[in-house]
């Protein structure tokens, strides 16, 4: 065979007891699993290279639930900050907003509105956008660098609010009989390029506009084309319940398969109501719903500063975003609803700048403020909160990514218990000091709340982050570690492994995973990222993932 990893304690995905084995691969494919005592006469698989795994534990490979690697896994062929956890696979294209079905028009606009998630904002060159289909993005995934491919395999979601954007614009208002088939066109072509679904951002703009009834016909079609939908739902904070209850209402009546993103009870009004979401999906589970969700193992969440504005000041799109900010009556509006009724882009909670951290900035001559909560920078200014909030945003195009420091600890352990819990980072990679989930979800699951506070079993861990999200996608030889199917493998110390992340050092890379896999071939290798680039599009199930 081309590898034998010998004498290693695989936990396969199921959720199952872990057993002892030596595993062979070849062409790519797990090849033979013999396991301890099994071994006829003595034989075991013979291969061209022969790992001694004595001590370490075989997994699946991660499956990265919620990424926003859409332009990383083009722009860096390292992209370390995911192979280096063990993640195999990402899925990217969320929350509503990203790079494909796209006009030129729509190209520029939607650079600008999530520059502070991807980079690549105007006058950035760094990649160079040739794809204007779901199609064309999937192909150039698959050419990556120079042919050879990208560091990790990636699904992608149709946008919703990309799709809106593209044919209703930045109105708020219904869209229109012909501007509804219109996105059902893009949604169906895209589904039929190898879309796996459809994300929303339905507290981001213009996404957030669409009515029930406009994501009720796109989910049809979704779930036509076997997909699923994720929404980031229009609450998070003091409509959460109601705005997870509306999702999961939306999805039974279209037939659509739903998957819950980062699928946290946060502020203080959700404090300790996590039994109230899971008793919700229970009786939805119990009556028949096709539901799964994700979540990262932290408190803080992170999105982009503008984000928390009203939905009525983004209306009309970026440009008319940061002439509403210049504007006094105006700002002085904004802040009136941001402070004091609580707009709908914090959640329908009056915003607490004490919590909102700025994580990074696009001009260098703000970066003083990066590791600050705007309070403190407003204090050292000697200004009001809302004034350096809005100078931030004037003065870098909207580009401010933040974290937001609103979680709670009970409900982050009590949702990644439940039986369709999976993993995903959320992981912006941008700014100088990112959330430390992009860099150390998965090791965080295993060391922090598997090994040492036993929330989970490691085996149980595992199953939530391979096989559950496998399921999800689709994809029958993937999550598993059985024969037949892909090599797409993890070697990890249990004793271990741990995230090396923080808050104060957000890019440093795990420890206790000196080998990571895809289709056979060794992206990690003893700790260090090999030059291996064995990542491809994996396409949805009318094209056989």
């Amino acid at each position: 065979m081309d590898l034998v990893i010998r004498d290693v304690r695989v936990i396969d995905g199921t959720g199952g007891p872990s057993y002892r084995a030596d595993v062979g691969v070849e062409d790519g494919r797990i090849a033979e699993i013999r396991r301890e005592g099994t071994a006829a006469g003595g034989r075991r698989p013979t291969g061209a290279r022969v790992l001694d795994a004595a001590g370490l534990a075989l997994s699946p490979g991660f499956v990265d639930m919620h990424a926003h690697s859409d332009l990383a896994l083009l722009r860096d062929p390292d992209h370390s900050a995911k192979a280096a956890q063990g993640v195999t696979l990402e899925v990217i294209g969320q929350d509503g907003l990203s790079y494909a079905p796209v006009d030129d028009t729509t190209l520029g606009q939607v650079r600008q509105a999530i520059a502070g998630w991807n980079g690549s904002g105007p006058g950035d060159d760094s990649v160079d956008f040739d794809w204007r289909t779901v199609g064309e993005y999937l192909d150039r995934l698959d050419h990556g660098f120079d042919g050879r491919g990208i560091a990790v395999n990636a699904a992608y979601l149709v946008p919703q609010g990309t799709v809106r954007m593209h044919v209703v614009g930045w109105d708020d208002r219904p869209a229109t009989a012909a501007e509804l088939d219109r996105m059902r066109h893009l949604v169906a072509r895209s589904m039929e390029e190898g879309a796996v679904g459809m994300s929303s951002g339905l507290t981001y703009t213009p996404g957030m506009y669409a009515d029930d009834a406009e994501l009720t016909e796109l989910c049809r079609v979704v779930a036509r084309h076997g997909g699923y939908y994720c929404p980031h739902h229009r609450s998070y904070g003091a409509g959460a319940l109601q705005a997870y209850e509306e999702m999961v209402t939306l999805t039974r009546r279209a037939g659509c398969a739903l998957h819950l993103a980062h699928a946290t009870m946060n502020f203080g009004v959700n404090e300790g109501r996590a039994p109230e979401l899971l008793a919700l999906l229970d009786r939805a589970l119990a009556a028949g719903a096709d539901i799964s969700l994700d979540t990262y193992p932290y408190t803080p969440g992170c999105t982009t500063l503008v984000a928390m504005l009203p939905s009525w000041a983004s209306e009309g799109g970026p440009e008319a975003v940061l002439g509403r900010l210049r504007d006094e009556g105006t700002a002085e509006r904004i802040r009136h609803h941001l402070e004091e009724v609580g707009a709908d882009g914090c959640h329908g909670v009056p915003i607490e700048w004490d919590t909102i951290e700025i994580s990074g900035v696009t001009a260098p001559h703000l970066t003083d403020h990066v590791g600050r909560t705007v309070a403190d920078s407003a204090a050292r200014a000697g200004e009001a909160p809302w004034t350096t909030a809005r100078r931030l945003l004037i003065e870098d195009g909207l580009g401010p990514t933040i974290l937001q420091h609103v979680g709670h600890e009970e409900n982050v352990r009590l949702i990644m218990r439940h039986r369709v819990h999976t993993g995903g980072s959320d992981g912006i990679l941008q700014g100088a000091k990112p959330h430390p989930r992009a860099y150390g979800t998965f090791p965080h699951y295993l060391g922090r709340y598997a090994r040492d506070l036993g929330v989970l079993t490691l085996e149980e861990c595992v199953a939530h982050l391979t096989s559950r999200p496998a399921a999800r996608l689709g994809l029958r030889d993937r999550g598993l570690v059985r024969e037949g199917h892909r090599a797409d493998l993890v070697l990890f110390d249990p004793a271990t492994v741990a995230s090396g992340a923080t808050f104060d050092a957000p890019r440093t890379p795990p420890v206790g995973i000196p080998h990571v896999l895809i289709d056979g071939r060794f992206v990690i290798e003893d700790g260090r990222r090999t030059d291996v680039l064995a990542g491809r599009s994996v396409r949805g199930p009318r094209r056989g993932g």
